[in-house]
């Protein structure tokens, strides 16, 4: 596992209850105020707000908050257009813009839009060819790219982002191709249950075992080579419920995701328990999986509060 490194905790906050501007300054001031490390947005076509303009928000609310996109879909931003607004977020943030992109999934945005969801090699392919867009965009000199997906012909990326090299990228999935993706070029590897399907249903639980996991970081290893130990792991949270019963949950979501009850309560994508329980359930998932980072939903901020006081930073 790499070195043990300090708790961060992340909140997804893509369609808060209200939308205004005082609301969402309100809102990103208090993750702020609650110790968490960032605010991210995700990147749907759905009824979510927009992810640039809402991050650029949260930024100008706060002081030390971080914020990033979880993550943008690589389908839906040229790299060229996606390099200039990252950078541009990273220098009006005052550095605290963490870059988040992924090969796209959510089978109903395609759909919706009319956009066509190739497989996923051809998705990971792109991925990888706008990556290398985006680091040579941010560079000092102007960016010479020849590939299949992308090509850029002496263009120099401005404004250059006050982070250096870059913003911290991260990259996730739950697939091998992308997860070896992810250790070979992202500052932070987000690990999730693999969603080649298009939609998250009972079919998900048999990719969110500790077995599962295990293999994962196996594979995020292999990739990384001598990277491993720089790398910061996350993991997505997609359940949290402090103070329920443990039992009585993992009953729960073992029939919801098609698992045996001691599977679902191993599983590294939920949280139940006291706030003590789950203060040993990270500890014993960063020992195990190197898991440091942890990405909550919006709807458990005030639950999860205590536990991000205990652990964050240590």
């Amino acid at each position: 596992m790499p070195a043990d490194k300090p708790f961060r905790f992340t909140v997804q906050c893509s369609s808060p209850s209200e939308i205004s501007p005082t609301s969402w300054a309100r809102l990103a001031r208090k993750v702020e105020d609650l110790g968490y490390y960032s605010l991210t947005v995700s990147d749907h076509l759905d009824e979510q707000i927009a992810p640039i303009a809402a991050l650029m928000a949260a930024a100008n609310a706060t002081s030390t908050l971080r914020i990033g996109s979880m993550l943008f879909c690589n389908d839906y931003r040229h790299p060229v257009v996606l390099a200039k607004e990252a950078a541009t977020l990273d220098v009006l943030s005052g550095g605290r813009f963490d870059l988040g992109l992924g090969a796209g999934w959510l089978l109903t945005d395609y759909e919706r839009a009319g956009l066509t969801l190739d497989p996923p090699g051809i998705r990971i392919e792109r991925l990888e060819e706008a990556l290398a867009v985006l680091k040579g965009l941010f560079a000092d000199a102007p960016c010479v790219y020849e590939g299949d997906h992308y090509q850029v012909r002496g263009l120099d990326g401005t404004p250059k982002p006050v982070q250096r090299p870059h913003p911290p990228i991260i990259v996730g999935g739950g697939g091998k191709r992308v997860l070896s993706l992810a250790a070979r070029e992202a500052d932070v590897v987000a690990v999730n249950m693999n969603m080649h399907k298009g939609v998250i249903d009972q079919s998900a639980g048999a990719n969110a075992t500790v077995a599962s996991t295990e293999r994962k970081i196996a594979w995020i290893r292999e990739a990384a080579d001598d990277r491993f130990a720089h790398l910061v792991l996350q993991t997505r949270i997609h359940l949290a419920l402090v103070g329920h019963d443990r039992t009585e949950t993992a009953n729960a979501l073992a029939a919801s995701f098609g698992l045996p009850p001691q599977e679902a309560l191993g599983t590294p994508h939920a949280l139940f328990g006291s706030v003590e329980e789950i203060v040993q359930d990270l500890l014993l998932r960063r020992e195990r999986f190197g898991f440091s980072s942890v990405g909550i939903a919006l709807e458990s901020v005030d639950m999860m509060a205590p536990v991000v006081a205990k652990l964050a930073g240590t």
